[in-house]
């Protein structure tokens, strides 16, 4: 297909992806036209189609790009010497990895029933990989004696669960900094899942 006269594609994809996330995250997939996309651009709305097939690819394209990059970034950490260690660097990363991406969380968890099966299953895998490495920090701790849980997996999904909240509600400036957020948070981790 034929780009835009005038148009560059490293400029315009990118910006095409990023109006469809704030649009989305704003208003949801479903009330979000293509044309809506395209004016918000600043291009016709057939000119999209020259950067995306449809509205769920880059809806999938937005939360692919999101869980890879959460999982590098996740993979890039120093590993701790032991499971409380990895617990309290877990928890601290995904606060601060997501309080930078409040509209990518979003759509993350809000915006999956509107992925067709195939596209759920591929975001399903990514999750599935960012889970199993906290998963893994709970049965070494319970292992070591260190954790004791009656169910990694919900214990698991509990503290995630329970951080993502944090998005939701903290504001700069307010009556707490990000730092004594994060440390009531691992004060509440920690004890939800101590021996």
């Amino acid at each position: 297909m034929a780009r835009t006269q005038g148009s560059h594609s490293d400029i315009t994809g990118p910006r095409i992806r990023e109006a469809a996330l704030g649009l989305f995250a704003r208003h949801g997939y479903a009330a979000v036209s293509m044309r809506q996309i395209a004016g918000e651009v600043g291009v016709q709305a057939g000119a999209l189609y020259n950067y995306t097939p449809d509205k769920q690819s880059l809806l999938f394209r937005l939360m692919q790009d999101h869980m890879q990059e959460l999982l590098a970034a996740y993979e890039e950490l120093e590993p701790q010497a032991d499971a409380l260690g990895a617990l309290r660097q877990f928890v601290g990363f995904h606060i601060r990895f997501h309080m930078q991406r409040p509209d990518e969380v979003f759509i993350a968890y809000m915006e999956l029933r509107n992925l067709t099966p195939e596209n759920f299953a591929e975001i399903e895998k990514l999750r599935r990989r960012y889970e199993d490495a906290l998963q893994s920090i709970l049965l070494a701790g319970q292992k070591d004696g260190l954790f004791s849980v009656q169910d990694a997996k919900i214990a698991t999904l509990a503290v995630i669960a329970m951080l993502n909240g944090v998005m939701t509600w903290y504001r700069a400036g307010g009556r707490l900094s990000l730092d004594e957020v994060e440390q009531i948070y691992w004060d509440m981790v920690r004890k939800a899942v101590a021996a």
